[in-house]
């Protein structure tokens, strides 16, 4: 039965108070490979607590709750099959600084698009994370749900791939994926089986369990932080990204970025994560540049895993 979009987009929205610390914060990191090598003065400031800093992106697990791509198929309207479900892209806005390495914050989500592809639904939960002293950060998640369209809906923007820039990259560095990467991920909260469990993973369309699309998002972030951003992590002012692939624990992703300053500091807009539609940013959401960034499998021949992936920073 197709989706019920005008159910979901009126259904009221879900409130959780959320808390994390340190040891949240060092596993997240552990899970988007951060720790190797060990000793690196550049790694230690992921995993040990007396140099801890927090990743942007450890928002998206902040609390431990089911990801928004889970979160999505709660609301009233939309009862899904799990194994139709894949994650389209993910957003995040911040609205301050840095993330606190511990907190206590309320989370609230609702479903703010229903998009009608045919064949398919896809879904935007936006979540609006605030403390006592303000908003802390916005993150939306964009979930594609096979067989679920039809319902004759708004079809809204396009998914196709965007072109990399022509230029050369700025720079290009490869991360190893572990073959447990998978397994520590999850431990941040994203229980689903199609990452750990083969039968699972089968059911869904893939050979083997797969990287969560949240870890490959993370891990690419790290990349920037440390490569164009020194490995300050409170640069960042927003994040964005399109799942193009996935990528098998095991293999290897090779990571582009090229550089991009405009006249207002903020860079040209290449695009949202879905190609369009409601952007998390705004006037102020510039910063002082931004980065394109590719990222690819390199054992499948370059093989896309994100696009339409840009970080905006001061």
């Amino acid at each position: 039965m197709p989706i019920d979009a005008a159910g979901a987009l009126a259904a009221a929205p879900r409130v959780r108070e959320i808390a994390w610390d340190h040891k949240d914060v060092q596993l997240y990191h552990l899970g988007i490979g951060a720790g190797r090598p060990a000793t690196g003065p550049g790694e230690l400031r992921y995993t040990l607590e007396s140099r801890l800093h927090v990743l942007p992106s450890f928002a998206t697990v902040a609390g431990g709750g089911a990801p928004g791509v889970i979160g999505a198929l709660s609301v009233p309207g939309v009862d899904v099959d799990l194994a139709r479900v894949l994650h389209a892209g993910q957003r995040l806005r911040l609205h301050r600084p840095a993330v606190p390495v511990r907190g206590r914050a309320r989370a609230s989500s609702r479903v703010v698009a229903a998009y009608d592809k045919g064949s398919a639904a896809v879904l935007v939960l936006r979540t609006e994370v605030t403390d006592a002293d303000g908003p802390l950060w916005t993150d939306e998640a964009e979930v594609f749900v096979r067989g679920e369209g039809g319902w004759g809906g708004e079809r809204g923007p396009s998914g196709r791939p965007s072109p990399p820039p022509a230029a050369p990259a700025d720079h290009v560095v490869e991360r190893a994926v572990r073959e447990d990467q998978a397994l520590l991920y999850r431990l941040s909260g994203d229980w689903n089986p199609l990452h750990a469990d083969p039968e699972f993973a089968a059911r869904a369309g893939f050979e083997r369990p797969v990287l969560h699309g949240l870890c490959t998002y993370g891990a690419t972030l790290k990349a920037v932080v440390d490569t164009l951003l020194d490995g300050d992590v409170t640069r960042v002012r927003e994040y964005r990204t399109r799942f193009a692939g996935v990528v098998y624990p095991g293999e290897t992703l090779r990571v582009r970025m090229w550089r991009a300053t405009g006249p207002d500091g903020g860079g040209p807009d290449v695009g949202g994560a879905d190609g369009g539609g409601p952007d998390v940013g705004g006037p102020d959401g510039g910063g002082a540049g931004e980065a394109r960034v590719v990222v690819s499998v390199v054992e499948r021949g370059d093989a896309p895993v994100l696009d339409g992936t840009v970080v905006r920073y001061e």
